[in-house]
């Protein structure tokens, strides 16, 4: 709960508090006081408001959206193996990587050696060819020791061994390295990302939204109006339904007052012979249905009562009186000014909320249209994780990546579903402009007749004014004839029965005619809260 609604609420319960020691006290309510306290405890209205507030975050919603979308990103993963780069059988290429060039070596060793004995066989029997052939050699050959030595060179190169120096340990360990640097250890992955998104074209999506938020905040604050019409409405029939039964009751009283004066009267008759007993029971029953006519005054009043403490947020028992109880005739309203159609058009919240739901539904229509339109979006982020991917995959937070781009969707073909919500949006739109022009021709006939309907209450009270005059010159007449004796019973009881059905005919014109000039203000659009 907000603090706004914690300090109305404060506010609604002292006020309350305040009212209902006022009432206590016998302080009179004004039709404006039971007004004021049902706007204030009425639970629609307040759910009303309620609905007003969520409209009103729903256009806060919709204006985030021109704003970018920056969002932070945390990961962590444990895996059970690590990611090879390279196949198992590589694997083992590379740690055998060093017995396979030693193979290589030594055979390239064998090889040479091979090579250079034959060659040193061949040069040797090349020599001894020649120095057979050449006696002049053969006799050097024989007395010269040179040619041992260089036979015996011969027959050493022969007979030597070359040996390949031993690389495989190192170049094994060399190989064991590379492999596993190509085993990456990812056991425990972390990685962080800052991300941000802003729209550039959407194809008019977020124009719109906002439009369609604004407009359903006014919508929900029409239909509070119309809650809040709905209201003083219902607090307006209560209160003139207490007003007339109470002068009602007041009525019963005095006509249960006269009967009993009467019945005197009639008593001292009887008993001095003038008149009979069934002139006097006659009397003792008109005075038994009045008094029960009073007695269904009362249980009504009390009713009515509650019915209105109920309305107004009072306890149901709580000893209310109002400002027009203690009249004897309803007040009349007072005359207002006629208004144009279009003005009371403009000021029903139901012409409000339909025209707003026209409008609501047409931008509606243009959101989906924006689907059918290309959508161009900047992105931008930065990433970093352990172990490091620009590091060779070191378990280190050194250095990040920055990235950003355009990102462009164009949509092409999804099975004709975004033409149908614009047609669907259209035919809507439609629906309700039609809605409008019923909702208008309905509004001026309701307003034409609530009109008709006051003004035959005022005809209707003027003419029961008119009555209850001439019954009360009648019942006058009638009680001085009966007193001078020269009027019967019969003819006093009429005129009592006239007076009262006339008193009571005017109390309920002038009720209708309170009710009447109410139900036209709302008609008319009169009843508005006021706006801050």
């Amino acid at each position: 709960m907000t603090k706004k609604m914690k300090r109305s609420n404060y506010l609604v319960s002292l006020g309350l508090l305040l009212i209902c020691s006022a009432v206590s006290a016998q302080q009179v309510l004004t039709l404006e006081d039971c007004r004021r306290m049902a706007v204030r405890t009425s639970r629609s209205l307040e759910q009303a408001q309620t609905a007003v507030e969520m409209a009103g975050y729903d256009r806060k919603v919709a204006l985030a959206n021109y704003f970018p979308n920056i969002s932070a990103t945390g990961t962590y993963q444990y895996n059970n193996r690590d990611i090879a780069l390279i196949s198992d059988s590589q694997s083992a290429a590379l740690r055998g990587l060093g017995d396979r060039a030693q193979g290589a070596l030594d055979q390239a060793y064998a090889d040479a050696q091979a090579q250079i004995g034959q060659q040193a066989q061949t040069m040797r029997t090349q020599l001894e060819e020649k120095i057979k052939n050449d006696p002049k050699l053969m006799l050097e050959y024989a007395l010269s020791p040179m040619w041992k030595t260089v036979f015996g060179m011969l027959e050493e190169a022969d007979l030597q061994q070359l040996k390949a120096p031993d690389i495989a340990g190192p170049v094994n360990a060399i190989g064991a390295e590379v492999d596993d640097a190509l085993h990456l250890d990812s056991h425990n992955l972390f990685a962080a990302a800052i991300t941000l998104q802003q729209p550039v074209f959407v194809g008019g999506k977020i124009v719109y939204s906002n439009q369609m938020a604004r407009l359903a905040e006014e919508l929900e604050t029409a239909r509070y109006d119309q809650t809040y019409a709905d209201v003083i409405v219902d607090v307006d029939e209560a209160y003139w339904q207490i007003v007339s039964i109470a002068a009602k009751k007041k009525l019963a009283d005095a006509y249960a007052d006269l009967l009993r004066t009467l019945e005197q009267d009639v008593q001292k008759s009887v008993a001095a012979g003038v008149m009979t007993e069934a002139d006097a029971l006659q009397i003792k029953v008109k005075a038994n249905e009045a008094d029960m006519l009073r007695t269904k005054a009362d249980n009504g009043l009390t009713l009515a009562k509650m019915l209105l403490c109920k309305r107004v947020g009072l306890p149901l028992e709580s000893p209310v009186v109002l400002a027009d109880e203690q009249t004897d005739l309803i007040p009349q309203p007072a005359a207002c000014c006629s208004k144009g159609m279009d003005g009371i058009f403009a000021d029903r919240p139901e012409t409000r909320s339909l025209t707003l739901a026209s409008e609501i539904y047409d931008r509606k229509a243009k959101i989906a249209r924006a689907d059918m339109m290309p959508k161009v979006v900047l992105t931008a982020g930065y990433l970093i994780t352990n172990p490091n991917l620009y590091n060779g995959f070191s378990h280190n937070w050194e250095g990040g990546s920055f990235n950003a781009g355009v990102l462009v969707s164009v949509p092409l073909f999804h099975g004709m579903e975004a033409t149908s919500k614009y047609r669907k949006a259209k035919a809507e739109a439609t629906l309700y402009e039609s809605k409008l022009q019923e909702a208008r021709e309905l509004i001026t006939l309701q307003v034409t007749q609530q009109r008709k309907q006051l003004d035959e209450s005022r005809k209707q009270l003027e003419t029961a004014t008119s009555h209850l005059a001439a019954a009360e010159e009648n019942l006058r007449a009638a009680t001085v004839g009966f007193e001078a004796g020269v009027v019967t019973t019969d003819t006093v009881l009429a005129a009592q029965t006239a007076w009262m059905q006339a008193h009571s005919e005017c109390i309920d014109a002038g009720t209708q005619l309170q009710l009447a000039a109410s139900r036209l203000a709302r008609a008319e659009g009169d009843y508005l809260p006021e706006r801050k």
